[in-house]
């Protein structure tokens, strides 16, 4: 597979961004210690700048080529076993007399130049520490012109990751979500949000649960979507849907009834409902006049219910028309399904607004009521 060279010397420029920072790293103990006698670090000031404000800068690669995987599988993100940092030393204790003022008055200049320092190194760990989320990105850039206001929370798995909690994610649908053209199981959508969702979050319990079944719809869907969805009790239920019913000269219509009484029942069961539309691909291009209804009633599903919306086909144009990308590069030989870069991408710019989703719950900050819409960053 190919790409520009801008786009590669620029994930060349990060990672050696990242490696200066390293570098910086070996040398900053010393640096702190030199002046650790003026002023002991409070609380505050060693408090952690959170990766998420850096992931958007960090660059990427690609990765292999891809088959299929059996529908309901798991894949599972446990805690790592880490070991707990020691407790940050108690400062001095200090008096009231007159004896102590010079030195008091030492030490109220140096600490600005101290919380510096610790802010800087510890931001350097982190990045250190996160590196090699980098290697496992592709190089993969959200639609230009989508605007990041444009996305609904996701409040039931944002609360759950934010608080430490474990987390069901069940990716319900069709061939897509199953991976139809993977190379493998590692390689659908799936199991990437998984992976990317571990990266972010090492100490969550988190299930990503594969209910993809090749050549469904929402006729079919809907016969065992208590079965494959709600008797799991899933944080967010991730709904891929409509392709078939297209390929299939299906009415939009009354597949777009069955999509509404679906995402209504899982609302009731107190999940997070995120829409994912049909694929840009040549044989879905082919009834576009079907695709687009299609389209157009699931982003309306998503408005009237306020559900989230990933717009895939928007985002696959986008990869072709204004990126230009080749079509080969992200669909397989059949015209239809999507290959490991397309799953890839498709994930990762899901799992970018998970992750921002919980950056807003952990800020305090609810997306507007009148805001309906999911989309990537």
């Amino acid at each position: 597979m190919t790409f520009s060279c801008h786009r590669v010397s620029g994930t060349w420029e990060k990672l050696s961004a990242v490696a200066a920072m390293v570098l910086v790293l070996s040398f900053s103990p010393q640096f702190a210690h030199a002046q650790s006698a003026a002023q002991p670090a409070s609380a505050a000031d060693t408090e952690a700048a959170p990766i998420s404000e850096l992931r958007s800068t960090i660059g990427h690669i690609t990765v292999a080529q891809a088959g299929s995987q059996g529908p309901g599988q798991i894949a599972a993100v446990h805690p790592s076993a880490v070991t707990n940092p020691a407790p940050a030393s108690q400062p001095p204790a200090t008096t009231s007399s007159d004896a102590n003022a010079p030195a008091t008055a030492v030490q109220s200049v140096a600490a600005p130049s101290r919380s510096i320092t610790e802010r800087a190194i510890d931001k350097v760990k982190q990045v250190a520490k996160s590196a090699s989320d980098i290697f496992n990105r592709v190089p993969c850039l959200p639609p230009k012109g989508v605007a990041k206001k444009n996305f609904i929370s996701l409040p039931h798995v944002a609360n759950k990751l934010a608080s430490g909690l474990p987390v069901v994610i069940v990716a319900f649908g069709s061939s897509s979500t199953q991976g139809y053209g993977a190379s493998g199981p590692d390689y659908t959508y799936p199991s990437r949000l998984a992976a990317q969702l571990r990266r972010q979050y090492p100490m969550a319990d988190i299930s990503v649960i594969n209910a993809g079944v090749g050549g469904e719809d929402a006729p079919e869907m809907m016969k065992r979507i208590e079965s494959s969805v709600i008797d799991r009790h899933p944080d967010l239920v991730i709904w891929q849907v409509g392709t078939n019913a297209v390929l299939r000269d299906l009415d939009p219509t009354e597949t777009a009834k069955l999509v509404e009484d679906g995402v209504a029942k899982i609302q009731a069961a107190a999940s997070d409902v995120v829409l994912v539309d049909l694929q840009y691909s040549p044989r879905v291009n082919e009834r576009s006049e079907n695709a687009s209804r299609m389209n157009k009633l699931l982003g309306r599903i998503a408005e009237l219910r306020q559900a989230g919306i990933f717009p895939r086909f928007e985002v696959m144009r986008d990869w072709h028309e204004r990126q230009a990308i080749p079509m080969n590069e992200f669909v397989i030989s059949d015209g239809l399904h999507m290959s490991d870069w397309g799953y890839a991408c498709f994930a990762q710019l899901l799992g970018d607004d998970i992750i921002r989703s919980v950056g807003q719950v952990k800020l305090g900050v609810n997306a507007p009521g009148d805001v309906l819409t999911y989309r990537p960053m």
